[in-house]
């Protein structure tokens, strides 16, 4: 890994070698080094999916099906937990994840035919569980918004969770889909500092933007909530409760939380950045992190795999449940989705 700073507009400057790899390659100085302006432009490669719904079995997340019509994320979040993915597609999960992406370019047909499966049992699918379904790709493939399309159509219930203001093109949709019962939106809001997002979530949606697109996805009448992930310690911990409170004013009806997660290759990546960015501070936030993951950088076992434990995550936790009491956080009201409106087209929907 290097310790330079990571080419603007990224999150990382490292590219870690991909641990599928039968062989590395070990960069060495042969004196022609010669000094220019770091850059990394985005790549995206096309695949035709063979499966688009993901289904998965952790108590951890509230639904059992995904779908993510990209692989890699350009937003380049240091923490992002989706970052070891990449290696099974034989790419780095540093630079690689937020330079060398891949587009799903028949989601929509895909899902299209799955729902039509005579079988097929309708529960919400979420969009947004692995990678962005709104990062900046997302503008010129539009895969996310033929897939709401066909969601919508088949009155299919989904939930999204985003950083993306790019959200707010869709809101046709997504106030239609409201109408019936068939949507919720968490937006997620880590930072409230411009700088520190720029250097965490170097290409995502700026802390006001995020904040208006609650406000107006609210105003359209479509269920929001507000998504404080990850909480990372002597970092962004401290503005929690500021972060729910301008949620709140927004709009935001709901609000959870996540502590940060660094599995695999995410942890050196972590490291570096915040010896870069942070390094008066790094063996405390470190050192914190541990306290609370049992003595390493991460735990994967389910049920404190997203909130940490010991001292410093129980103090986390009774802040958020506090702040969530004071600016009653904790409506619900338009986030049960309703599963009883699935009707593929030319179907005939139940009489009960």
């Amino acid at each position: 890994m290097t310790s330079t700073l990571p080419p603007r507009g990224r999150g990382t400057a490292s590219n870690p070698y991909n641990r599928f790899a039968p062989t590395r390659s070990v960069a060495e100085d042969d004196g022609w080094f010669q000094e220019v302006p770091l850059s990394r432009a985005t790549e995206v490669r096309i695949e035709t999916a063979k499966s688009i719904i993901t289904r998965n079995q952790s108590p951890d997340l509230p639904f059992d099906r995904s779908i993510n019509p990209y692989r890699g994320c350009e937003h380049g979040c240091i923490y992002c937990y989706a970052r070891p993915s990449h290696a099974y597609w034989d790419m780095s999960p540093g630079l690689d994840f937020e330079t060398k992406l891949i587009a799903k370019t028949n989601a929509a047909a895909l899902l299209e035919q799955q729902l039509s499966k005579p079988g097929y049992v309708c529960a919400p699918i979420n969009l947004g569980s692995n990678t962005d379904p709104y990062q900046p790709i997302e503008r010129e493939h539009k895969l996310t918004r033929h897939t709401l399309e066909v969601l919508l159509r088949y009155r299919h219930p989904v939930t999204i969770v985003t950083k993306g203001s790019l959200v707010l093109r869709d809101l046709d949709l997504l106030s239609e889909l409201a109408k019936q019962r068939l949507v919720a939106v968490m937006i997620s809001l880590t930072t409230l500092d411009d700088e520190l997002k720029r250097i965490m979530e170097p290409r995502a949606a700026a802390p006001a933007a995020r904040l208006r697109a609650i406000r107006v996805l609210r105003e359209a009448g479509v269920p929001v909530g507000v998504l404080c992930s990850p909480m990372i310690p002597l970092i962004n911990d401290s503005e929690l409760e500021q972060l729910l409170a301008e949620a709140k004013k927004a709009g935001a009806q709901s609000a959870a939380y996540m502590f940060l997660r660094l599995p695999r290759e995410v942890a050196p990546l972590f490291e570096e950045w915040l010896s870069a960015h942070f390094p008066e501070r790094a063996e405390h936030v470190l050192s914190l992190v541990r306290q609370s993951r049992g003595g390493e950088l991460y735990d994967s076992r389910f049920g404190t795999r997203m909130s940490g434990e010991g001292l410093f995550a129980d103090l986390l936790a009774q802040r958020f449940k506090l702040a969530l009491k004071r600016l009653g956080l904790n409506r619900r009201e338009g986030f049960n989705l309703d599963c009883s409106r699935f009707c593929p087209p030319g179907g005939q929907m139940a009489l009960l």
